[in-house]
């Protein structure tokens, strides 16, 4: 979870850089001061608004599976708490925004998410196990040899894996390559470099899915403003 405050009077629109994770945006602006336009498609993602804070949890597709018990697109789409989560929204949007300190709104919204976490069923560890090692694969391990590891065969791990986590298991490790690539090119590296590091067959083959993925060029990935503030906003984030 991070923590955001908007105070300056003044417009602010920026494109969001996808990430393989389901993320919740929770205004906690007295007059809904942040307004968030959430395209489905990468690169449509954006964020904008005056003034206000909120709260921004990221959640691993495999947790929000068990919290929300329904697959969310991982496809860069971020959602307001009403929409997935319309029953009781408007009660921990009041919590939150009583709270006096943003480690007193991380303890609220900690609570709440594991009392929804025990309450549902998780998904297969078979699709958990296969999530874990695409993100400490950095995106290179093959579906073929995840199938192996568990012990199913690839339409299987295709079908349970696109249905609980949300996505299809080649399209979990692009973006998880991408987020790797992406933070290589905010840390400066060249883009040859990053296209060797994140297993890009070449810079053009890094070039055409950055593109398909964020809708820019990896150059201007590298300026993206959430990556610059990322290691700050979450310095010890697990990524699993």
């Amino acid at each position: 979870m991070a923590g955001f405050r908007q105070r300056i009077p003044a417009l602010v629109d920026i494109a969001m850089i996808a990430h393989p994770s389901v993320t919740l945006i929770v205004d906690l602006s007295e007059a809904g001061g942040i307004v968030y336009d959430a395209g489905l498609l990468p690169g449509q993602l954006r964020a904008g608004g005056w003034s206000g804070e909120c709260l921004q949890i990221r959640l691993s597709p495999v947790v929000a599976a068990a919290v929300f018990g329904a697959s969310i697109e991982l496809t860069g789409t971020v959602a307001a708490l009403e929409d997935v989560w319309v029953r009781d929204a408007w009660q921990v949007e009041e919590k939150l925004r009583a709270a006096t300190s943003w480690d007193d709104g991380f303890t609220i919204a900690a609570e709440v998410l594991r009392r929804r976490l025990g309450a549902r069923p998780s998904v297969d560890p078979e699709v958990a196990y296969s999530w874990r090692r695409t993100v400490m694969s950095r995106g290179q391990l093959r579906v073929d040899g995840l199938a192996d590891e568990v012990g199913w065969g690839r339409k299987r791990l295709w079908s349970r894996f696109r249905s609980q986590i949300g996505l299809p298991p080649k399209r979990a490790a692009q973006l998880v390559r991408f987020d790797h690539a992406a933070h290589l090119l905010a840390a400066g590296h060249a883009v040859a470099s990053v296209a060797a590091q994140s297993g890009y067959v070449d810079q053009s083959h890094l070039h055409r899915e950055v593109k398909a993925i964020a809708g820019v060029t990896p150059t201007a990935v590298a300026t993206a403003p959430w990556l610059a503030i990322d290691d700050v906003a979450w310095p010890a984030a697990p990524r699993t």
